[in-house]
């Protein structure tokens, strides 16, 4: 770990000087001109957990330093080159370790627990290395990169990101329209060091039940549309012989002054299962029970509201969600295990970890499960009017119902933050109250059957501390 540490550390120190990202006409400033990226990050977590039912009473945390270190070349005839190296090393470990900023998914993919000594290992991976073509409003590329969509997403809030492999071509149009589509291969979840086939590491062990294969890709295809006032998405992500997902998100932002601004918006998706996942020998396998790893027709829909307003350094937001149940024999929760967070009712511990890790891919926590509504409201407070910029506040709410819960679910996150210049210094706090989380939502459970219930931990509570300098 030390050695891991120094190199980075030696590595930032020398690239950090690096010039800028420009346009050359030679092999030699193509890298000489390029542009040094990256952070460095301490993380500390805690998570505590309490289910009275099971006599559960847990805590864990850990420490971890590292980050990311990255290059991108200069533009040289329209291509660039870009690689980053990501790391996560822990230190101080207890007894009870959260593996969740170290190798949770390392340990998990092999079949071990996921406070087993594997997922406590740090470990370093090349997360990004591709290859990007730009030429006035056309931008292709092909490699590992860090991808920000709907339903396949870094989620950055833990050590290290998330990231994939495959390709992506788009064309965007001087009226603000973006259309685009590409093929996805491979998928790092952010406590892996390795990339593993999407569909494979969707379902694991089940991947050959649900699709009749044991690998298989996502190709997403999407339009794009702002303009000064309007944001409108609409993606299609397409995986053979298992899902077809359609979302779709418009937001209208209008600004009446300098301190006074307002936004609404409203969005949708529908997942089902196709192909294999959707065909008489599966579903036979499920009747007869002879295949009893294999799940239901996946048949989801949630759409949602939301509005918010902004007036000089205090943020409002207000939203609402509803994942609609389905029919009986169906699995009619969402199914997000690439790390995708759609919902406009997302908390911090919303979808959590576990519901992206290898083989989790037919999980759901509490806000996407069949059935559950759900109510959120923000408010983000920054304290520039005091003399003292830089710092902030966000304090958030939800409440998700679901009749098959036995009590509804209620999330309090509590952010405190600093930054200056590239320094963010992070104080995290969340309390979470019959926390439905990593449940195969559709196993045993349809939304509304009469006497059924989601098992639920009585309490979540969770503490974080992140101190990150970007460069």
């Amino acid at each position: 770990m030390k050695k891991i540490t120094m190199a980075l550390v030696s590595s930032l120190i020398a690239m950090s000087a690096t010039a800028a990202t420009t346009d050359v006409d030679n092999p030699v400033d193509w890298f000489a001109e390029g542009k040094a990226h990256g952070n460095i990050k301490y993380y500390f977590i805690e998570t505590q957990k309490e289910n009275s039912a099971t006599s559960l009473d847990s805590s864990a945390y850990a420490h971890a330093v590292g980050g990311q270190l990255g290059y991108t070349t200069a533009k040289l005839y329209g291509f660039t080159m870009g690689a980053t190296f990501m790391t996560t090393n822990p230190f101080g470990l207890p007894d009870n370790v959260d593996t969740s900023i170290i190798g949770r998914d390392n340990a998990v993919q092999i079949g071990l627990s996921p406070g087993d000594p594997v997922a406590q290992k740090g470990f370093s991976v090349l997360g990004e290395a591709y290859l990007d073509y730009q030429f006035q409003g056309l931008d292709a590329w092909y490699g590992r990169r860090i991808e920000k969509t709907p339903l396949v997403n870094p989620k950055e809030v833990r050590m290290i990101p998330s990231s994939i492999e495959g390709g992506d071509v788009s064309y965007s149009f001087e009226n603000g329209l973006k259309l685009g589509a590409g093929y996805l291969d491979k998928f790092k979840q952010r406590t892996s060091s390795e990339f593993h086939n999407m569909v494979k590491h969707a379902l694991g062990d089940q991947a050959i039940a649900i699709t009749g294969s044991d690998s298989g890709s996502v190709i997403p295809a999407y339009m794009e549309w702002r303009d000064a006032h309007h944001t409108v998405r609409l993606y299609n992500y397409f995986t053979q012989d298992f899902v077809n997902s359609m979302y779709f998100d418009a937001t209208h932002k209008h600004q009446v002054n300098d301190d006074f601004t307002w936004f609404a918006g409203i969005q949708g998706m529908h997942q089902h299962g196709i192909g294999y996942a959707q065909s008489a020998t599966f579903n036979t396998k499920l009747a007869d029970g002879t295949d009893t790893t294999a799940t239901a027709d996946i048949n989801a829909r949630f759409f949602g509201l939301k509005a918010g307003a902004t007036y000089a350094d205090s943020s409002f937001l207000l939203a609402y969600t509803n994942v609609l149940g389905s029919r009986d024999n169906e699995h009619n929760s969402l199914t997000l295990p690439w790390d995708g967070t759609p919902l406009f009712t997302d908390m911090i511990t919303s979808n959590d970890l576990f519901t992206s890790n290898y083989g989790q891919g037919m999980t759901s926590s509490g806000g996407y499960i069949a059935g559950t509504s759900g109510i959120k409201a923000g408010y983000t407070q920054k304290y520039d009017f005091t003399g003292v910029k830089g710092f902030k506040s966000v304090l958030s709410y939800a409440y998700y119902d679901n009749n098959n819960f036995i009590d509804a679910q209620q999330d309090i996150n509590l952010v405190l933050g600093y930054s200056v210049s590239d320094f963010s210094l992070v104080l995290k706090g969340i309390w979470v109250d019959n926390n439905a989380g990593n449940t195969a939502a559709d196993t045993d459970v349809k939304a509304g059957e009469t006497g059924a219930s989601i098992a639920q931990i009585d309490t979540l509570t969770q503490y974080r501390v992140i101190a990150n300098w970007k460069f």
